[in-house]
């Protein structure tokens, strides 16, 4: 994709007249689910190995917890073809505290705190550290996000330690396990242009980027994807995303693929 596209790109997203929406499909916002809710969540990723150029798929079936208004937990599985037939390979555990929040009619910032532990079995094959499909490891981080009318806007970043994936090891070099890993997410409603009820189809649209860089090794990527998101009767969720490199020279065996989310969220799920 050259630069012009890009700019062009998101000139038209930012013109739109529209509400913002903060329901990445790529990253998780400042805000939680909310209190008291139950949501469940299959992931599901065809992502093309750059060396067969073939698409392997990747599933994690997901449970997310709003314990209040301020904390949110997730909890999910890692099932592959990766090794040729399916399987699962691990899972991870994912909290997020909401520590600041203002908020005002159509406006609102918000910043929480987040930690990711991944358990994971599958063969090491790449120097690029992912929690939520090869590697077994440790992140924590910051993020924070804004609202302002009709755009929303999300930045976040984290610390990555990859530690090994059981007999095998992800590197001999100590200083080639941690990296930084950072994000910026954009998103706004498309429709309704007017709500009259909640059992409206929603329709979202979404620019991510998504970087990490390894300072050991001195190599990073960055990322866009382009998500098209559908909410169905306020809490059945469909994520349709595309995503593909901007900068890559931190060796990955997968550098783009497809996302395909589906979630369904039960409110006040318990007294």
């Amino acid at each position: 994709m050259s630069m012009k596209f890009l700019f062009i790109l998101l000139v038209l997203f930012f013109s739109y007249d529209a509400p913002a929406q903060e329901l990445f499909a790529y990253t998780e916002p400042a805000s939680n689910m909310a209190a008291k809710s139950i949501g469940i969540r299959i992931n599901n990723s065809f992502m093309r190995e750059t060396s067969l150029s073939r698409y392997r798929y990747h599933m994690n079936p997901e449970i997310m917890w709003g314990v209040s208004g301020k904390l949110m937990l997730h909890a999910n599985a890692f099932f592959s073809n990766q090794s040729g037939s399916f399987s699962g390979e691990g899972g991870s555990v994912y909290v997020k505290y909401r520590f600041y929040s203002q908020d005002e009619v159509h406006n609102h910032f918000r910043m929480a705190a987040f930690g990711r532990l991944a358990m994971n079995n599958s063969h090491l094959h790449q120097p690029a550290i992912d929690l939520n499909r090869f590697n077994s490891g440790y992140e924590a981080g910051l993020v924070a996000t804004k609202l302002i009318q009709k755009v929303a806007i999300s930045a976040g970043a984290g610390l990555l330690h990859a530690m090994d994936n059981g007999k095998y090891k992800f590197s001999s070099n100590p200083k080639e396990r941690n990296a930084l890993e950072y994000n910026l997410s954009v998103g706004k409603l498309f429709l309704p242009k007017e709500y009259t009820s909640y059992n409206q189809l929603n329709v979202n649209g979404m620019v991510e980027f998504l970087g990490q860089s390894n300072f050991s090794l001195g190599n990073s990527y960055v990322d866009m994807a382009t998500v098209l998101q559908f909410i169905i009767l306020s809490k059945m969720r469909v994520d349709l995303g595309y995503r593909f490199p901007l900068l890559n020279n931190l060796k990955r065996s997968a550098n783009d693929g497809f996302l395909v989310r589906l979630e369904y969220n039960i409110f006040n799920a318990y007294k």
